[in-house]
């Protein structure tokens, strides 16, 4: 492209004025212009009408040059947000490949080697650049294992030049380690949220956290999702008339009374105190339980040991019927057992954020494949989340 001022009657007009000599290219009939009055106002006229040829030109390639980047950056654009790239690890394979048959997606594979000196090795085997990368992995059993399993696919999909990085937890185990209630222990919620920021992961997207504190310990954006909507839908199937949800603490109370605000019955809480990671008490209940349809309501059932102690302590307000239910059932050391061989124990609802340990008459698995995918589509099509929970 030729420069906008090369050729033009802009550098001869103005270096003849400044000589006394005429302006033919810029001055109307090439009239001859002493030194004076006239001849400042034709530099003038000479220099608005450069000025005026190379705004034209420069405002066209101005132009042109930005459509030109605009296009570039669309396409850009486009070709980045169009493929959507989702890895599991070995923790539930299974929710991923339901995941990814909601969104339509296949579960790229992933390969894991054990050395022999029993570090783990991690490769992606799908192209990852400037793609959208989300690693399904919930922290179960054995949690270390899954923890690093994860870090490393971070770290693998960093290094491969992701667009972006999203951790899918539908179960983040060390949000129960969320405060410093001992001397000399480590805050470990806080400590893993640091290191998947430090592996790579540039979002998080989890489900039922131990406390809503923990959503803090993160230095990137969390979607912090929940069930309620599922297990509303499954006990609305049910006559309400009578009905109450007992939270097993007060810290799960506000839950609890959200859930249920959401079936239109009232809510009810224990009073507990925990001395050990298997060691309880439940002194009282706050609330009417006696001669009612009871649904205890716990974000998650490990040893079980709170809910058998709860049961214990409801027992003696006769209440009609129970029902247990919860977000994450881990079910430890044969919790599920312990409490289905109750007689009042009508049912235990769970959903599948991990893994079931065993299948039972009185277990019923909710699936939470549909939000987690739906949440996945809006965070991939910028839309807001927190629609998902005005229903």
């Amino acid at each position: 492209m030729t420069p906008p001022l090369q050729g033009s009657g802009f550098s001869g007009g103005m270096t003849g004025l400044l000589e006394g000599k005429p302006c033919p290219q810029d001055i109307p009939g090439g009239v001859h212009v002493g030194v004076g009055m006239m001849a400042a106002r034709q530099a003038e006229y000479c220099l608005a009408s450069a000025v005026a040829r190379t705004e034209r030109r420069f405002g066209l390639a101005l132009c042109q040059g930005r459509r030109e980047r605009e296009t570039w950056h669309q396409s850009w654009e486009t070709e980045v947000n169009a493929e959507i790239v989702i890895f599991g690890g070995s923790a539930h394979p299974e929710l991923a490949d339901e995941i990814c048959s909601h969104l339509s997606v296949p579960r790229s594979p992933v390969e894991i080697t054990r050395f022999a000196n029993d570090c783990l090795q991690v490769q992606l085997q799908a192209n990852c650049r400037e793609r959208d990368v989300y690693l399904i992995q919930p922290l179960v059993r054995p949690v270390q294992e899954t923890l690093v399993e994860l870090l490393l696919m971070a770290d693998a999909a960093r290094g491969a030049s992701a667009g972006r990085v999203t951790a899918v937890m539908p179960h983040y185990s060390y949000a129960r380690s969320d405060k410093k209630d001992a001397p000399r222990i480590s805050i470990g919620g806080r400590l893993v949220a640091d290191l998947l920021v430090t592996a790579g992961v540039n979002r998080v997207l989890t489900l039922t956290l131990h406390s809503q504190e923990v959503h803090g310990f993160f230095s990137v954006p969390v979607d912090h999702l929940h069930a309620l909507r599922e297990l509303t839908a499954h006990f609305r199937r049910r006559d309400l008339s009578r009905a109450v949800v007992l939270s097993p603490d007060l810290g799960y109370a506000k839950d609890a009374a959200a859930f249920a605000r959401r079936l239109g019955v009232p809510v009810a809480a224990g009073s507990k105190e925990r001395f050990s990671d298997s060691k309880v008490a439940i002194s009282s209940i706050i609330g009417e339980v006696a001669d009612r349809d009871v649904i205890i309501l716990d974000d998650e059932i490990a040893r079980g040991t709170t809910v058998i102690e709860l049961l214990s302590v409801l027992r003696r307000q006769e209440p009609r019927s129970i029902s247990i239910a919860c977000t994450h059932g881990l079910f430890a050391d044969g919790a599920l057992e312990k409490l289905a061989a109750a007689e009042d124990v009508a049912e235990i609802v769970c959903t599948n954020s991990v893994p079931a340990p065993v299948e039972h008459p009185k277990l019923t698995v909710l699936s939470v494949a549909p939000a987690l995918a739906e949440a996945i589509r809006r965070t991939h099509d910028g839309q807001s989340v927190s629609a998902l929970f005005d229903h």
